[in-house]
């Protein structure tokens, strides 16, 4: 599929991708004034249940007509991991009583909701459907194909985006070290895998023959053109649109990365138990150092919900995930559908003036 045919395909007129944004900053809302702007808009329906999902896609037809992208989490997990979950509820402990919640309690390991929510993907066909953190089996994507729904797959490294080919894929979601949010890296360990967006977008493009949509850090039409200009068919974006007011994030969240005035961006497992982009804030400082009390994904994640929700209620932002890329100190607010018109004029202005839309 050549880059013009996966827009064709997807029936958008511009190449630009909503980043899922699961866990509360991705509404249908957000994916709809995206795709109404004739960009693909995305759910996020890795932190929901089958019923959420299902409820969550027909909120999102509800409110247009044109195609958008649902997203899940396949794999990635450490359920096996031996841990000692004491000195983690110990360091909570204080930051629960800071809070006002309750002391926390060892919550048990979370089951995979995947399958479960893959059948509503089935059932409700969307445009496209997105995984990250590893490959659904070989039935299931014979599955997803069967209903014509277009396959993208995440990649950290050309290695990775080579498996997605051979696994059938249409087109690979390049995610380089800039991106906000969790690592998708899946083949290795994350370390090798912090590979700059330009880098991997041209790597995996003399690797495979699919599409690539590039990710990471990209924040305004300038690096779009950039990023179109190494090879991609698309760009994918996430922290541009946190401050979109169709946007679920909390105020404190919009708020931080909106004032964030350089990169103070970190690659931490504090909140999650999986390396992770976001702004630095007092919850990683105080895990800093003491790395390996973190317990494994998706323990951590289940953990720490709590503290992260009230944090999120009482406006404070040093207990909240962060979640951005390396862009975000060019962050706007601006309501969705501005915004990707704003995108798409400065996109024809840096390929009018010959900019290079630098990173």
């Amino acid at each position: 599929m050549t880059k013009h045919a996966l827009l064709e395909r997807l029936g958008i007129e511009h190449p630009i991708v909503l980043a899922p944004l699961g866990g509360g900053p991705g509404t249908p809302e957000l994916a709809a004034a995206v795709s109404e702007a004739a960009g693909l808009g995305s759910l996020g329906a890795a932190y929901m249940t089958a019923t959420q999902a299902r409820e969550a896609i027909r909120k999102v037809r509800s409110l247009t007509r044109k195609p958008f992208l649902v997203n899940l989490f396949c794999g990635g997990r450490e359920g096996q991991k031996t841990y000692d979950a004491r000195p983690m509820l110990a360091l909570l402990a204080e930051v629960h009583q800071k809070l006002g919640l309750p002391t926390p309690v060892l919550p048990e390991m979370p089951a995979d909701p995947f399958p479960a929510q893959l059948e509503v993907v089935l059932e409700e066909r969307p445009a496209a459907f997105s995984f990250t953190f590893g490959i659904p089996d070989g039935e299931s994507l014979r599955r997803l194909k069967a209903t014509g729904t277009v396959l993208m797959g995440t990649a950290t490294t050309v290695e990775e985006g080579r498996l997605l080919e051979q696994a059938g894929v249409d087109a690979i979601v390049a995610q380089g070290a800039e991106a906000g949010a969790h690592r998708g890296t899946f083949a290795g360990p994350f370390e090798a895998s912090m590979v700059p967006v330009a880098d991997l977008v041209r790597g995996i493009r003399r690797a495979c023959s699919v599409p690539v949509i590039a990710s990471g850090g990209i924040m305004n039409g300038g690096q779009i053109a950039a990023a179109l200009a190494d090879g991609a068919a698309a760009v994918q974006l996430g922290t541009a649109f946190l401050c979109c007011p169709e946007c679920g994030a909390a105020e404190a969240y919009k708020r931080a990365i909106l004032a964030a005035g350089r990169d103070t961006t970190v690659i931490t497992r504090a909140y999650s138990g999986r390396p992770a982009r976001g702004l630095a804030n007092t919850f990683i400082a105080e895990l800093e150092g003491r790395e390996e009390i973190i317990l494994p994904y998706p323990l951590q994640n289940a953990l720490t919900r709590p503290m992260r929700t009230a944090a999120g209620q009482r406006g404070d932002a040093g207990y909240l995930s962060l979640w951005a890329g390396q862009g975000v100190a060019r962050a706007r607010s601006l309501p969705a559908g501005e915004m990707v018109r704003l995108l798409v004029a400065e996109l024809r202005e840096a390929r009018t003036h010959g900019a290079n839309g630098s990173r």
